[in-house]
Order: structure tokens, then sequence, then C-alpha cells
């Protein structure tokens, strides 16, 4: 076994795939291969002059090369250790270290051109993504124990591709107000529960940004959700060889191959930039597309002053842009964004006026004591994946107390508290709340109806049921009541439909299990692949949904907690059976259309 060194002692950096490093001490090589028919490939780390690793691949002459490899084999007449060439394309002879960058992060994924068939294709990159590249980084430098024998990944580095829609990498961009606390440890992030050791635990990322000492200081972890995106920006960073940015996945396509087998997927994407339409072929498709903003009924979808949470941080300044102005304001949900949103526009904006049409009768605390954090542990997904469907949608119901419709305790305390002082500069009477208070929550309120505002320029007017009365009321016989109310903007935080899987691959519902049902849903198996009708489609090809499958897999599907473990679980469902490639199969299947 070779001796792992630490992460800081190996640069990272490495121009266009030509040197490829890895954490193996010393010289000694990681068997590449457990085929005993074969001849055993082999990877291994030398140096260069000024220290910076080579990944290197060995094998004898007896070996055969696949297609899509040149490898150089040791020989008297050859007696150097034989290196793949980089695997974009670019050769390196006459490259010496005048030609490479300065050392900086980079991983040890390399950019595949579009024409070539890919490993896997990510749609969409997000942390679920993001964790599957960092644990695919991990397997392939060898930190990692519980990925080093992952056989997909035995004989040549993966050729991956994510794309992504937005045009740069970002973390609920809209959400990230000033003060924001994160929910969950800092421990939970891309690598820590599966391999400390990996380079890109918060922990190093503090490390490499010098802030660790202080961060320290702070005694606590819970950074601030700013901090924690910039930390995930700091992880993407090290892909930006593999990501490609504004595209917009349309269109996941099976293919067939000679035998009638589902062999490959084509990704059919628009390029937001330019307009066009691309195509890349892939083995393996990973949809990881994130959730689309719920905007209920009876709100409209594009309204310029209706703004789901997901907006805020940014539109609010473009519908609101003077501090100062008396707007009113309504926010929509109950639950820890439109908690915050509603103690933003408090603290913002001191001269509007701010209601908060919550369904239930209060707002409500979150639950993160030690025994309910363990519904987010990794080894629940098992548990909730095998229990009876009924018995899982109780368990399921009686958990979403811990993520759904609540608020962290902290701050409930400050909104209950700067709500007190308006009772001691208005008054605590009825009368005094309904009309001299700036900001209220409004419990037992549903918005029945939304049309333009008669009173409000470009404003809205929302019709409200109001059942407060039938809880509330000091006689009996309390009545549900209609109010409008009109406002400059409305916020709703009403949570996400992730659903998109279901339309990117309408084309291939006729594998599923079944035949194409009326109303069929896809599903899923433990490792997330999707299950697809016996005999349909080749071993070594699939497609898996990450983000959607609470129903099957617990309330942590959605949510940072089990990133890191599940990425590792990716890693080896996706590898776990080498690929069979065709030298057909190498080149082709991009095509750019107007």
């Amino acid at each position: 076994m070779a001796e792992i060194v630490d992460a800081d002692d190996i640069p990272h950096n490495l121009e266009n795939g030509l040197q490829q490093p890895s954490v193996v001490a010393n010289h000694l090589s990681i068997p590449y291969s457990q085929n005993p028919h074969s001849a055993t490939p082999q990877r291994s780390i030398t140096r260069d002059a000024k220290g910076r690793a080579i990944l290197q691949f060995h094998i004898s002459p007896a070996s055969k090369m696949s297609p899509h490899a040149e490898l150089t084999s040791t020989s008297s007449e050859n007696p150097a250790p034989a290196v793949q060439r980089a695997f974009d394309g670019f050769l390196t002879e006459n490259i010496n270290e005048n030609h490479l960058p300065s050392v900086e992060n980079r991983s040890h994924l390399r950019y595949t051109p579009e024409e070539e068939l890919h490993d896997l294709i990510c749609v969409g990159f997000g942390p679920a993504s993001l964790a599957i590249g960092v644990a695919l980084h991990d397997a392939l430098d060898g930190t990692d124990p519980s990925l080093l024998d992952v056989p997909g990944l035995q004989t040549r580095p993966p050729k991956v591709a994510f794309l992504e829609k937005q045009s740069q990498f970002a973390w609920h961009a809209g959400m990230l107000l000033p003060g924001a606390k994160m929910q969950i440890t800092f421990m939970k992030d891309m690598a820590t529960m599966r391999n400390p050791r990996s380079e890109f635990t918060f922990l190093n990322y503090l490390h490499q940004k010098d802030r660790l000492v202080e961060f320290a200081n702070l005694n606590t972890f819970l950074p601030a959700r700013v901090e924690y995106e910039d930390y995930m920006k700091w992880c993407a960073s090290w892909f930006k060889d593999v990501v490609s940015y504004d595209q917009e996945v349309v269109q996941v396509m099976p293919e067939k191959s000679a035998n009638g087998e589902i062999a490959t997927f084509t990704v059919v994407s628009r390029n937001n930039r330019t307009g066009r339409t691309e195509s890349r072929r892939t083995k393996h498709v990973v949809i990881a597309s994130g959730g689309r903003p719920n905007i209920p009924k009876p709100f409209p979808s594009n309204h310029p002053k209706v703004i789901h949470s997901s907006k805020f941080s940014y539109m609010s300044k473009q519908i609101l842009p003077d501090y100062q102005a008396p707007y009113k304001v309504a926010v929509v949900g109950n639950g820890q964004s439109a908690a915050e949103i509603f103690d933003f526009l408090h603290a913002n904006y001191p001269n509007s006026q701010t209601r908060m049409l919550i369904k239930g009768g209060s707002l409500r605390p979150s639950d993160d004591s030690p025994f309910v954090n363990e519904i987010f542990n990794p080894s629940r997904v098992d548990s909730t994946f095998n229990r009876d469907p009924k018995l899982r949608s109780t368990t399921l119901l009686e958990d979403k107390g811990t993520n759904y419709g609540v608020v962290r305790l902290g701050l409930l305390e400050h909104i209950y508290e700067t709500l007190y002082m308006q009772r001691i500069r208005y008054g605590s009477s009825p009368e005094a709340e309904a009309t001299q208070w700036p900001h209220r929550i409004m419990p037992y309120r549903r918005v029945i109806d939304v049309a333009d505002s008669p009173v409000i320029k470009n404003g809205i007017r929302l019709t409200i049921q109001d059942q407060s009365p039938l809880y509330f009321s000091d006689v009996p016989g309390g009545r549900e009541q209609r109010d409008v109310m009109d406002v400059d903007a409305v916020f709703v935080a009403t949570g996400y439909f992730r659903d998109l899987h279901e339309t990117l691959l309408k084309d291939a519902r006729h594998l599923m299990p079944g035949g194409d049902l009326a109303d069929a849903k896809w599903t899923v198996q433990r490792d997330y692949k999707i299950r697809f009708a016996e005999k349909r489609v080749a071993d070594d090809a699939g497609v898996w949904l990450q983000g959607c499958c609470e129903t099957t897999h617990g309330l942590s599907d959605t949510l940072l907690s089990i990133l890191a473990s599940r990425g590792g679980e990716m890693v080896r469902s996706i590898f776990e059976q080498p690929t069979k490639w065709d030298s057909a199969d190498v080149l082709g299947g991009f095509e750019e259309r107007n």
C-alpha cells in the first residue's frame, strides 16, 4: 500500500491535463487494475524539477491499449515510465516548465472535447454535482480509502463534464442576506464526513484563505451563509476545466447500440450566450438540476411585483429602490426564508409597512436537537429507503418539522423582540396593532385572488381569506372574513418544485418498467439510479437523480447534510462497472444548430 502524504505536499494546478497530480509518496504505485488475466496498469507519482506532481500510468508491453489512450510501454529501449497523453488532445512533447501556469487549485479532472463520448455528464453544477466532482477528485487523488478500488476508475481518468445554466457558480444567491447563518455545522461540508483528509474540507478552505485561527475564535459551528457560499465557490473553482456555464439542458435522449440495448445518452443543451443548441454523448447521466421556484396559485408566475424568495436579495433592490420610502409589502410563507425576508424588510426599510401572511397560527421553531438530527445521518437513508412505503410516508410527515415551515429559534426570538418594541411604542391593543404597527405577522391568512391595485401605482391588490376569527374570537360564533390588501410588492417563500427530470427524460418514457403509462413517474433504486425496464439499458450506462428523491430517500435528499457521503456513493455506483468503449464511440456525437 502506498504511503499517503499530506495534501499540502502536492501542488494542485497543472494546465490542460498535461500533468495530473495525485497524493502518493516516494514514487510508489497503486494498482490500477485487479484483472488477473491481463497485465496490471498502475498509477504513480513522479515530480518534475520544481517538485510538481505528475500522475503516471504504467503498463507492461503485454497489456492491451484502449483505443482512446496513447501509452508508451516501459522497455530496455524506453526505460522511462509510460505517461498517458493528455486526454484533451494536446501532446506533452516540447512542453517544459515555462509553459505551465503558476500553482493554483485544480482538480484531477480535465476537459474532454464535446465531440468525444463522455463517461459522465452532470446536468447542473450545484452542491450535489459539486460533491460528486469532489469525490471523483479524492478517488483519483488516493486520499479516500473507500474509493481506491472503484473498478471504472482503474485504467484511466474519467471523461466528465458538468453543464450549468447559470453564468457562474451560485448557491441560493437570492437569499444571501446580511447576518444570515448556516443551519448545519460546517463539518457537513463537501468532503469531511466521507474523507476528512480531503483538500475540499471547510477547514482547509479556511486555511487556504488564511482565516482558520480567526474562525476558531468565533467559537461556532455555523458560519455565515455568505462565507459558506464562498467556500462552495472555492470548491467549484477547482473544476473550471470541466464545467460549461450558460448551458441549459433541455433534453436527455437514449441511444440504441447495435444489439438494441441503450448504451449511451445524448444530452441536449442550449447555450444561453449564443442561443445555439449543442449535444454531447455520454454513458452516464446525473440529473442534479435543483428546484424551480414554486409560485402557487392564485399568484401569477411572471408578474414583476410578485417575487419568489430565490430572487429576493437582488430583485428587492430593483422594485424597492428607496430604503426610506413608505412601501407596503406582503411576505407569504411561514418558514425560514419568509422569516428572514420579513426581518430584513423591518431592519432595512424603517418607513415601510410589512405584513407576513402565514397559513397557521404562529411561526414554529425548527428542531435541531441531537436526537432529531440523526434523521440526517447518512445511514438513515438506508433505513428510510427500506421501509414499507406507507410507513415511510408517515415518518416523512412526522419529520417535516425539522425542515419545512419552521424557523431557527434565534431568529424567532429576534423577530418577537422587534415586534415587542412596537407594543412599547404604539400600544398593545388590537386597534393599535391593526392600524399603527408598521410590521405585523398575520396568522390564518390565505391569499385567494391577485389583481392590479386601484390605489397603488403599479401595485397589487390581494384578496385574503381570514380565518383568524375562528380561532381568536372573544365570543362564540366567529366567522371567516375576506379582506383586501394593496401592496407595492409581494415576496413568496413557498418552496420549490423538483420535477425537471420528468421533462428532460420525456423521450425515454418508453423505457419505464411497464411502458409509458399515463401519469407514471420515474423511480430510483437505493443508489439513485433510475429503474429502467429489464434488459433495455446496458449495464455500463444509466441515469441517476439527485435532489428529487425525498419520498424514497428521506428529508436529507434536498439538503447539504449528506452530500459528502452521497458524493462517494454516487462515484462508486456510476463507475462500479468499467465502461465498454467501442472505437467508433470515441469521437462523434457533437453537433451545433442555429
